[in-house]
């Protein structure tokens, strides 16, 4: 290779590289960043938010303070005081306020600043922390970090729901983990259904694998109103298809705790806490009379993932743990953040490719000042088909 051809390729390699980086970067600032805020987004469960309690949270690269107030409104502020950046969840909650424990600075939920002890007289420019509205659904709390309406309301909170999580007497049980991987590694594998075949048998054939079988699908992807339907075919009897919507919600059916129980409609939110972790909620919707699993048993990456690489197996767990061990250990496999660089993609990597465009063409908007997508809920509820060798089950 000439040094002319040499400087050509390391230039294209780095453009590649910028290009891969506006798929994983989304801290305040960056295009992906951006994209992320116009979404509403889980950040916690709503019953580890007790009344007149607090919890730190880091998301999209913010340190945030959530509390509940006396009334049961829950409440999302910036993490730390205005003052010396003492941490307000070390503060104390207040009917619907939030003190900081260091210097008494006191917050309302709309993250002014109302009260300084020190200070005899008012100030003549208030003092503000950033605040964000949340709202409550099925179990978990989700906030809107976006851009308000003209009257300074949020966006209606439509595209997370799902029609399935709004039938009712549904179970709802949620498992919340921190994952040491990129968020986007974790969205490019729900559109991966070739991984099925080989990561799912992985340490353990369940009955999920079982029912999917090794067979290598023939693949289809089309962008719907809310996101990308992906369907996978290994057989006349044998179609799975995924509902996922934009920007990070996968909803897939998977088998129920039981053997004889029906399948379970799960819905999966991987949401960056920085680009090196992710927090990840599993809403798992079961059958009115189906008795739902302790979850807090099932796989943790922070406890077994060493175990499980030395051992090459997963540990002892349900089939919601399998599965949720088995997608560990293929993402968490490709590094923090993989070197998209140096892949070698093939005819199998479909449903990468077409995730990474829409992704592009949604940011290459928000850099060039155009309207991005307007995502809304579909209409109706996808059929999520069951193979015909657990149909009888449900």
């Amino acid at each position: 290779m000439t040094p002319d051809e040499n400087h050509a390729n390391q230039a294209i390699q780095s453009q590649k590289a910028r290009q891969f980086d506006l798929l994983t970067q989304c801290a305040p600032g960056f295009p992906m960043g951006t994209l992320l805020r116009r979404f509403w987004q889980p950040v916690a469960q709503s019953a580890k938010l007790e009344k007149g309690r607090s919890l730190p949270l880091r998301l999209l690269g913010e340190e945030l303070t959530l509390y509940r107030g006396e009334s049961g409104s829950a409440y999302l502020v910036a993490g730390r005081c205005a003052h010396r950046r003492e941490s307000l969840h070390n503060g104390w909650v207040q009917g619907e306020q939030i003190r900081c424990m260091y210097h008494g600075w006191r917050y309302d939920g709309s993250g002014l600043c109302n009260e300084i002890p020190a200070e005899k007289q008012a100030r003549n420019e208030p003092v503000r922390i950033a605040a964000y509205p949340v709202h409550e659904y099925c179990g978990l709390v989700f906030a809107w970090m976006g851009e308000l309406n003209a009257d300074g309301t949020a966006p209606e909170f439509d595209l997370p729901r799902k029609h399935a999580l709004d039938e009712p007497g549904r179970s709802y049980v949620i498992l919340e983990q921190v994952w040491d991987v990129n968020w986007f590694q974790q969205i490019e594998n729900s559109m991966d259904a070739v991984h099925l075949s080989f990561a799912h048998g992985w340490g353990k054939v369940g009955r999920f694998a079982e029912a999917i079988t090794s067979v290598i699908p023939d693949l289809v992807y089309s962008e719907t109103a809310a996101g990308i339907r992906q369907i996978a075919t290994r057989s006349p009897t044998n179609v799975r298809i995924s509902d996922w919507t934009f920007p990070n919600n996968n909803h897939i059916v998977a088998p129920g705790p039981g053997k004889d129980d029906p399948w379970t409609d799960i819905s999966v939110w991987a949401v960056p806490i920085d680009e090196r972790n992710t927090r990840r909620f599993t809403l798992y919707a079961y059958a009115a009379h189906v008795k739902p699993e302790d979850l807090d048993t099932v796989f943790q990456p922070r406890i077994h993932a060493e175990w499980m690489s030395q051992e090459q197996r997963i540990p002892a767990t349900d089939e919601a743990g399998e599965i949720t061990a088995q997608d560990y250990v293929a993402t968490s496999g490709q590094g923090t953040i993989v070197d998209r660089t140096k892949e070698n993609l093939s005819v199998s990597d479909a449903g990468i490719v077409f995730l990474r465009k829409v992704f592009w063409r949604e940011l290459d908007a928000i850099v060039n000042g155009r309207p991005t997508k307007q995502w809304s809920r579909l209409d109706e509820a996808p059929e999520l088909p069951i193979p015909e060798i657990q149909a009888t089950a449900g």
